[in-house]
């Protein structure tokens, strides 16, 4: 069953220059229990759909219905079951980290105990039983990132929406937190997250739908979307730009297809045909052969690779401008818009 529903999404943004169509009839599923990834760059369209179906903003066209409820009439009833936590962390600099998650746990309307119980509870879980006694701006980036999940966890919510919760983490702290993200789904609730990460996705979705230019233009899981960029493939750098003929026939031979040569950087491509052992049998064959090599190894598809195949462009070629050119589109949320995002009343 999908609790999740978008169907025709539009939302317009104007500046002074020129109007911004960050969503262009977005339609969009997600089903109970599940992960779902939204993944694309900055300006593609991801923070305006979570922004609308968290009720923070309204589209100008279209409909959407988050776990039976929509999210223009019955705005106030659907904070009350959803979590959300932001690109910016909602926090309050001038609170301790225990006193704002008590703020966010009575903002959901829990007893002033229960609060206090469930801050302890997330301040251990997210390993910042230490710092709870401190004010938030002493908190380093991190930890107003885990702090800012821990008060979206605060009510339990049945649907969570992350906007790229693991931007700027350490690897030892976007680990952490992808089994945080893991556990409540076991639990039960259903995800939106999004992210610029094909690695995460991978990692936590059990569907991905990629966004560009305000529609989905691809959906599957992660596999299915590398599959469209021809899957895995084996790379080798030989070492003499001679040994190239000897090298791209080897490749050929095992491959079976087309082989793509750089003889810029002695660099051969060709897709993974039995994976491992096929990366076994070309480096016995190169041996054999007597071709020498610097490098050679499996690559998987990258989201560049995923976004050059679907858009014929980079992703990290859009981070910078799509951002800007929308003006709002991964903006800070203004006040009125934080305010929100924690309010269940």
């Amino acid at each position: 069953m999908d609790v999740i529903t978008a169907e025709g999404l539009v939302k317009s943004y104007r500046s002074r220059k020129s109007d911004v169509r960050a969503l262009d009839g977005l339609d969009l599923t997600v089903a109970e229990g599940s992960i779902l990834g939204l993944l694309g760059p900055n300006g593609a369209g991801k923070t305006t759909t979570v922004r609308i179906l968290t009720a923070l903003l309204r589209p100008d066209a279209g409909r959407a219905t988050v776990a039976g409820l929509d999210v223009v009439r019955q705005a106030q009833q659907l904070r009350s079951v959803i979590g959300l936590s932001g690109q910016y962390a909602a926090v309050d600099e001038y609170l301790t980290g225990r006193e704002n998650l008590i703020m966010f746990g009575r903002l959901y309307r829990l007893g002033a105990v229960e609060a206090r119980r469930r801050a302890d509870e997330l301040l251990e879980q997210f390993d910042l039983t230490a710092a709870a006694g401190r004010t938030v701006k002493t908190y380093s980036g991190g930890m107003r990132r885990r702090l800012d999940l821990a008060g979206a966890l605060i009510g339990r919510p049945r649907l969570l929406f992350l906007d790229e919760p693991t931007t700027g983490l350490d690897p030892r702290s976007r680990l952490a937190m992808w089994d945080v993200i893991r556990e409540r789904v076991r639990a039960g609730t259903t995800l939106l997250l999004t992210t610029q990460y094909l690695e995460e996705a991978d990692a936590l979705a059990h569907s991905i739908a990629v966004v560009d230019a305000g529609r989905i233009i691809a959906r599957g899981t992660a596999d299915e979307l590398k599959s469209q960029v021809g899957g895995e493939r084996i790379e080798v750098v030989v070492r003499e730009r001679a040994s190239l003929p000897s090298a791209v026939a080897v490749l050929k031979r095992v491959g079976g297809a087309e082989c793509s040569v750089d003889e810029h950087t002695r660099r051969l491509t060709v897709p993974a045909r039995g994976g491992a052992q096929g990366l076994v049998q070309i480096v016995r064959e190169l041996d054999e052969a007597a071709v020498a090599i610097d490098d050679v190894g499996l690559r998987r598809p990258t989201l560049d690779d995923v976004f050059l195949a679907l858009t014929g462009r980079a992703a990290a070629d859009d981070a910078a401008g799509a951002g800007q050119a929308s003006g709002r589109e991964d903006a800070t949320p203004v006040p009125a818009e934080r305010d929100a995002q924690r309010s269940a009343a």
